[in-house]
C-alpha cells in the first residue's frame, strides 16, 4: 500500500492542471507530477496488481490458446479453400474441432469457482467479446455455406450421396481433359465435337445425380436438413455446366423431347381443328335448311300453273 500512499500528494498538482485558474508554472508542476504518477503506475503493473485485475489462471490461458490455434487454423482453411469452392469437405474438421474448443470455454460454467471465472473472462469480460465474436463469424458462415448438406448428420465426414457426386465430378473433367488432347481451351468450338460425344454419358449422369439431390434435399435427405445443396457441390456443378455448355458448346438431347413436340402440336392444331370443325357443321346447316325452302318453292310452282291451266 505504500505506493498508493505516494500518489496521495499528487492528487493536488493534478487537480490545479486542470483548473481554469491554473497557470504556466502551476501546469508544468503539474505535467511533472503526472509523470511520477505514470512511473509509479508502471511500477504497480509490474509488480502486480492485488485482486481487481487479476491474471487468468493457468487452465484459462490453456482455453484460450486453444481456442486461438482452432480459429487460425479454420481460418486459414476456409482462406485456401475459397476458389474451387471446397470449403465443406477440406475445413470440416476445423470446424468440429473448434465448436469443441468453445464447447469447453462455454460448458466451463459453473463447474467450479476457477472455471466459472475463466468463462466469464473469456467470453463475457470485455464490450467485443472477441471470442463469443469468432465463434459467431464462422457459425455464420458454415451454415451459409450449407456444409450441414454435404455431410453426415454426426458431421464426421462427407455423405454418401456427396461422395457419389464428387466422384462422378472428378469423372467428368477427367473426361473433358483426356478428350481435349492437348487443345487450349479457347479454340472455336467445332474442336470440342469429341468432348461432347465421348463425355456425354458421365455429364448426363452427373447433372441427373445432382437433379435427384435436389429433390431429395427438398424433402430433408440424409443430413436431415432441407435447404440449398452444400457450396461445394453447387460450384461443382455450376463449373460442369458453364464448361459444358458455354466452352464446349455441348448439349444434352432431352429424353422428354418427343411427347413435349407431341402434346405442343395438339395443342397448336386445336383451334385451326376446331375452326374446320365449326365451318363445315355451320355448311351443313345452311344446306339443311335451304332444302325445304326448294321444295316449298317448287310446290308452289306447281300450284300456280294448276291454277292457271
Amino acid at each position: 500500500m505504500a505506493p498508493l500512499r505516494c500518489l496521495l500528494p499528487l492528487l493536488p498538482a493534478l487537480a490545479l492542471a486542470l483548473g481554469p485558474a491554473a497557470g504556466e508554472p502551476r501546469r508544468r508542476l503539474a505535467l511533472e507530477a503526472l509523470g511520477e504518477a505514470g512511473e509509479l503506475a508502471e511500477e504497480l503493473w509490474g509488480a502486480g496488481l492485488p485482486g481487481d485485475l487479476p491474471e487468468l489462471e493457468p487452465e484459462c490461458r490453456r482455453l484460450l490458446a486453444a481456442f486461438a490455434e482452432g480459429s487460425a487454423a479454420l481460418s486459414g482453411c476456409l482462406g485456401r479453400r475459397a476458389r474451387p469452392v471446397r470449403l465443406c469437405q477440406a475445413c470440416h474438421r476445423h470446424y468440429r474441432r473448434l465448436l469443441a474448443e468453445y464447447g469447453d470455454i462455454a460448458r466451463a460454467v459453473g463447474n467450479s469457482s476457477e472455471s466459472h471465472n475463466c468463462a466469464k473472462s473469456i467470453l463475457t469480460s470485455d464490450r467485443l467479446q472477441i471470442v463469443v465474436t469468432l465463434s459467431q463469424f464462422f457459425n455464420e458462415t458454415w451454415e451459409a455455406a450449407n456444409c450441414a448438406n454435404c455431410l453426415k448428420n454426426n458431421s464426421e465426414g462427407l455423405s454418401n450421396s456427396t461422395v457419389e457426386f464428387l466422384d462422378l465430378f472428378n469423372k467428368s473433367l477427367t473426361c473433358f481433359e483426356h478428350n481435349l488432347q492437348g487443345q487450349a481451351v479457347y479454340l472455336s468450338p467445332n474442336n470440342y465435337t469429341e468432348v461432347c460425344k465421348n463425355c456425354n454419358k458421365t455429364y448426363k449422369m452427373l447433372n441427373d445425380l445432382y437433379n435427384n439431390l435436389q429433390r431429395m434435399n427438398r424433402q430433408g435427405g440424409e443430413s436431415g436438413h432441407s435447404a440449398h445443396l452444400c457450396i461445394d457441390v453447387e460450384d461443382a456443378m455450376n463449373i460442369t455446366r458453364k464448361l459444358w455448355s458455354r466452352t464446349f458448346n455441348c448439349s444434352v438431347p432431352c429424353s422428354d423431347t418427343v411427347p413435349v413436340i407431341a402434346v405442343s402440336s395438339f395443342i397448336l392444331f386445336l383451334p385451326i381443328v376446331f375452326y374446320l370443325s365449326s365451318f363445315l357443321h355451320s355448311k351443313q346447316k345452311k344446306r339443311i335448311l335451304i332444302l325445304p325452302k326448294r321444295i316449298q318453292s317448287n310446290a308452289s310452282l306447281v300450284n300456280i300453273q294448276e291454277k292457271y291451266s
